[in-house]
């Protein structure tokens, strides 16, 4: 079981909000719609030149545009970190049936540290960070990480994902996705199962995830 971290388990995309539209007034501008629905799921690097561009300074350093960022989030997060609608209680049947479960996100390890003292540390086998992978979402290498890491073939697992960028990563990789938008809505995508929440999301689903990904690629 792969799960995403920022607006899949948990509700930080909120926090993010806040972040990038504090950098965007400290730069004397205001981060467009368009442009922070573009930011879910990115990496860090890809997320400053959005906003640079947005603000029209492409000129902007991207790496202290991320320092910025890191530090201001790092605050909210141990503030303000609250899980997703159904998501607690999904990663407690997953634990309690044994499935291997790993962690797969973007953000930076030192973020995710804090945000595990919300999720449980004891809840995943192995946690993906975008800072310890060479290529981030929406490469398929994150996931097959984690597929690696957990020891279970990739189409044998299913990820839980709420951005483009995120599901594009995980299908490639040939896991099962499940896609449950939260900031940004989500077009149809063959072979992606999406819902509105994870409420009522159960192992039977999951389990049947997987077949139908194993006979769709079979």
């Amino acid at each position: 079981m792969l799960f995403d971290m920022d607006g899949t388990l948990v509700d930080s995309e909120k926090l993010w909000d806040v972040a990038l539209q504090e950098l965007a007034r400290e730069y004397g501008g205001e981060l467009s719609v368009a442009a922070r629905r573009t930011i879910v799921g990115t990496s860090m690097a890809e997320s400053m030149r959005i906003v640079h561009d947005d603000l029209g300074q492409p000129e902007r350093d991207p790496e202290a545009s991320a320092a910025w960022i890191n530090a201001r989030i790092l605050d909210l997060f141990r503030t303000g970190l609250s899980w997703r609608p159904g998501a607690f209680a999904l990663l407690r049947a997953v634990r309690a049936a044994g499935i291997p479960t790993a962690l797969v996100t973007s953000s930076v390890r030192p973020l995710v540290e804090i945000a595990l003292d919300t999720l449980g540390r004891d809840n995943f086998d192995a946690v993906v960070c975008g800072d310890e992978v060479v290529a981030t979402k929406p490469h398929p290498e994150p996931y097959l990480t984690a597929a690696r890491l957990l020891d279970v073939p990739i189409g044998h697992c299913v990820a839980i994902e709420d951005s483009a960028t995120g599901v594009a990563s995980a299908f490639a990789a040939g896991a099962a996705v499940l896609a449950v938008p939260a900031e940004a809505p989500l077009p149809d995508m063959p072979g992606v199962h999406q819902v509105e929440s994870l409420t009522g999301v159960d192992l039977d689903l999951l389990t049947a995830l997987v077949v139908n990904r194993a006979g769709a690629t079979g």
